[in-house]
């Protein structure tokens, strides 16, 4: 895949020109906006990975110990703040994160690292003059703490979307988003250690590559991917892949955000011959969006509830892009309910012409696990 044009972006009127090989589009403020919050906190990101210390690492509470590190806190705390600043007036953020465990006894040490990263990223921007407060990094944080809904716009944010993959130096994404009364109206997301050439499915982390991608989308205005610096665009759209003999599918790296004997199950029926690629994030969208692979199948074992951030930005990614996203039943995401989704068993998501198969081996897959062992 090359990447051509450059960036040029001019302001008229809260629209924003973005010249793509040639051709001017056109984006939204809160889309110029998301991009800039997603890339700042993806900087950030990269420096706390290049030299992850120990005391960086910390366990959310709770029952799933998944760990959170200063890059999560510092990611939120970063897109809050642009946000806050770029749109002054009413502000509602769905996000991951809270400050409670940070406000506890021995958090002392881990705020002050985390209000040192959002200055130094902040600094390196230009664009504020501002130097925050530990208090103010804790309230961005806490900024998040909206409910979502079917009414008004909100922001949803995942700061670091698969997070053990970041602490083991593995895939991971910035995952932003834009809901209008219910509806995904924009997504952005910023993966820092995805290459930007097509991946090889023999060799995901292709180390050879030139790492760092955005992929940005908008409401009817297709999908786009960029370098994280910025220096360059292009239009992006889903395989066009209609045998399945010929498709290649993405699955969860985490046993427990998909079954992977049930993914190998369908893939079966379906007739795919191509060995899953298991990658943490949202980064499966992106990659998805570009024609890396043709598939994408996550189906959570019982008892664990998606949460909008983890899909909201990476569905509209792949829908501009040309692709399909429902649950299992074939019904489109519906993230006007809260925080959570209701869905039926789990997330497929392919292009047109695959998805009418793909749904019925989805369906034959469900019926045979259902039916009683002997």
């Amino acid at each position: 895949m090359s990447l051509v044009g450059y960036i040029l972006i001019i302001t008229q009127n809260e629209k924003v020109k973005l010249k793509v090989a040639g051709n001017f589009i056109t984006q939204s403020a809160e889309l110029a906006a998301a991009i800039k919050a997603a890339s700042l906190a993806a900087r950030l990101c990269r420096k706390v990975q290049k030299a992850l210390l120990q005391s960086d690492v910390r366990s959310k509470h709770g029952r799933n110990k998944s760990p959170v590190t200063v890059a999560d806190y510092g990611s939120q705390a970063l897109v809050s703040f642009v946000l806050q600043q770029e749109f002054p007036g009413e502000f509602s953020l769905v996000a991951e994160e809270d400050s409670n465990d940070l406000r506890k006894d021995g958090g002392g040490e881990i705020v002050e690292r985390i209000t040192k990263l959002v200055n130094e990223s902040l600094t390196s921007d230009g664009s504020y003059g501002v130097s925050l407060s530990s208090e103010d990094i804790l309230k961005a944080i806490d900024s998040g703490k909206s409910e979502g809904g079917s009414q008004g716009r909100h922001w949803v944010l995942d700061p670091i979307d698969g997070t053990k993959g970041f602490v083991k130096g593995d895939q991971y994404a910035v995952a932003l988003a834009l809901l209008d009364r219910g509806n995904v109206v924009l997504g952005v997301l910023a993966c820092p250690n995805l290459p930007l050439t097509s991946i090889s499915f023999a060799h995901p982390h292709s180390p050879n590559n030139e790492v760092g991608c955005l992929f940005f989308a908008e409401v009817g205005r297709g999908t786009y991917m960029q370098p994280l610096d910025g220096s360059s665009t292009v239009k992006v759209q889903v395989s066009a892949v209609e045998n399945p003999e010929e498709a290649s599918f993405f699955e969860s790296y985490e046993a427990a955000h998909s079954m992977h004997d049930l993914s190998s199950l369908i893939a079966q029926k379906l007739g795919v011959k191509a060995a899953p690629i298991r990658m943490d994030s949202q980064v499966k969208y992106g990659a998805l969006s570009r024609g890396d692979g043709a598939i994408y199948l996550r189906f959570p074992r019982n008892g664990y509830r998606e949460k909008i951030w983890d899909h909201a930005a990476g569905s509209i990614v792949v829908t501009e892009a040309g692709g399909v996203v429902t649950d299992a039943a074939g019904k489109q995401l519906d993230f006007s309910k809260g925080k959570y989704l209701d869905l039926d068993t789990g997330i497929i998501v392919s292009n047109q012409k695959l998805m009418p198969l793909l749904f019925d081996a989805v369906r034959a897959s469900l019926a045979q696990k259902s039916k009683p062992q002997p």
